[in-house]
């Protein structure tokens, strides 16, 4: 009898692991605006979903590091839905103060550079399956504004 249900089980995990998941990419993280205290870092998650129906997406979970150090870190619970048979994209903004990101100068270096990994994990809601998380990272560099941009009015963001 336990062979029956040995066999049941091996058959629906094949036929879980054939079907079609949603796919998802990361973009690049960019600067998206600068004030005075702060830089709010940007990116974008493109999912696809090949169902013919909306899929809910239970949470979008993210931390930037950068020398080893995680910059900053966060959640946005229930962030939508995946549009049926369609692209959807979510928007990441990370925000981090210049008090932190100066503790990290010793690593930016003479040339302003940072470099970053950004770690994303989209957690769905497929149905059969249950909770699915799609794991994401990116790894870049990001040039900073320098003080003149920041204090001379140069650079872009909230001027």
């Amino acid at each position: 009898m336990s062979s029956l249900i040995d066999k049941a089980k091996e058959f629906v995990a094949e036929k879980i692991a054939q079907m079609p998941k949603p796919e998802a990419s990361l973009k690049s993280v960019s600067i998206k605006s600068f004030t005075r205290d702060s830089i709010l870092f940007h990116s974008e998650v493109a999912v696809l979903n090949p169902y013919s129906h909306s899929i809910p997406i239970c949470q979008l979970s993210y931390a930037l590091k950068s020398a080893g150090r995680e910059v900053a870190s966060g959640t946005m619970p229930d962030p939508g839905s995946l549009t049926a048979s369609a692209e959807t994209k979510l928007e990441i903004s990370v925000k981090v103060p210049y008090d932190f990101l100066i503790s990290l100068m010793r690593d930016i270096g003479r040339d302003w550079d940072i470099d970053y990994e950004m770690q994303v994990g989209l957690t769905i809601d497929l149905p059969i399956i249950g909770d699915f998380t799609i794991p994401l990272s990116t790894k870049g560099e990001i040039k900073l504004p320098t003080l003149s941009d920041l204090f001379g009015g140069g650079g872009g963001g909230d001027d």
